[in-house]
């Protein structure tokens, strides 16, 4: 068993705290993604996982022995790095069969790995050619073979794929995940693209400031975020934030943005949202896909409004319309034959069945 558990990290350098306390538990086999702006802590955390940085405080095990004080040559584990650290004057068999070479593995298990792995990664006619003479993509394929030859209990990836163009981006996050299904080990992954952690986890674990704001699959990060920041971080583009208030109406909760216009709350939300009426600080949160042109059929919790667009953004198979409400720059995904012009009045729908009220003071979704 692989797991790998986190208990009260720490990471402190003089008196600044890059790692805050952080509790995490790594199931066996699993794919988790820690993502997160520059400077949340994400890469150091990982670093320590890695026996490249001391912890300053809790404990770290990996299948179930706490390795604190374990160099890292003695985790039995894999690092692959954002530059791909290739020796030059190897070709690619001996700089995938080099580290084996080191534990003094014999020829023949050296041999068997080697082919193994290069058939995984679909670079079996590579292994005699310099680095020199590969691509970017197939030079990240090779250091992901080295990895794999050692048979690792966990394999760290440090934004492995940060130096490529992003056609190449998308082909190897698809080739990552299909190693993954057939190489079945545990993996702690690091990036700060939110579409590579959502396409890529078993789970994916936001961090913010040094700190965990929340672990969760893909879906569930992106339709329940627990906080604004996790709302606005996942999702592209960005979820909308609008400034409104809770009102009470007939039967119900009115959620008012603006002087002309309001939206009925759910029904089934009431109660949840009873206690928050008249008081200040709240924002609704809703993603661009839910504010969309109307259409005949009107589904419970969808409402029409009015709108001037500013910007209209033609992206093929959508167009993205930008208008404000407010202060707030609201984006809408609309229908390419919707008719959508910059400066004119369009009429849109927003579903409030997806909507989330968000305490501004807090940063807690209600």
């Amino acid at each position: 068993m692989a797991q790998v558990t986190l208990r009260k990290i720490v990471k402190k350098y003089d008196e600044v705290l890059a790692v805050r306390g952080i509790d995490l538990d790594i199931v066996d086999k699993e794919f988790i993604v820690l993502v997160g702006p520059s400077g949340c802590g994400k890469s150091t955390t990982l670093r320590m996982i890695a026996g490249l940085e001391e912890i300053s405080g809790g404990d770290i095990a990996i299948g179930g022995h706490v390795v604190n004080d374990v160099p890292p040559k003695d985790r039995d584990i894999a690092m692959v790095f954002q530059n791909y650290a290739l020796y030059p004057h190897m070709n690619v068999y001996e700089n995938m069969s080099f580290g084996l070479k080191l534990k003094k593995t014999p020829k023949d298990e050296i041999d068997r790995r080697v082919k193994q792995a290069a058939q995984i990664l679909d670079i079996t006619e590579l292994l005699d050619r310099k680095p020199k003479q590969l691509s970017g993509g197939q030079r990240q394929r090779v250091a992901m073979g080295r990895a794999i030859v050692r048979d690792p209990k966990v394999f760290l990836f440090d934004e492995p794929l940060s130096n490529l163009d992003a056609k190449l981006r998308v082909q190897m996050r698809t080739e990552i995940k299909k190693v993954h299904q057939k190489v079945r080990t545990t993996t702690v992954y690091v990036t700060h693209d939110q579409i590579e952690a959502m396409t890529l986890a078993d789970r994916v674990v936001v961090m913010n400031a040094g700190l965990i704001e929340q672990v969760g699959t893909p879906n569930d990060l992106y339709h329940s975020p627990a906080t604004k920041f996790v709302a606005g971080f996942i999702g592209s583009p960005a979820m909308n934030f609008i400034p409104c208030q809770l009102e009470q109406a007939a039967g119900g909760l009115n959620l008012r943005l603006a002087d002309k216009l309001s939206f009925p709350v759910p029904a089934d939300r009431t109660a949840r949202y009873a206690s928050h009426v008249g008081k200040g600080n709240l924002v609704l949160g809703l993603r661009p896909e839910h504010i969309a042109e109307t259409r005949p059929h009107t589904e419970p919790n969808q409402h029409d409004f009015d709108m001037v667009i500013d910007v209209v953004e033609p992206m093929g198979m959508e167009t993205m319309v930008y208008f404000t409400i407010g202060a707030a720059e609201i984006c809408g995904r609309v229908n390419p034959n919707a008719g959508a012009v910059a400066t004119q009045s369009m009429k849109l729908r927003a579903d409030l069945s997806n909507m989330h009220l968000i305490d501004d003071g807090t940063g807690k979704v209600l």
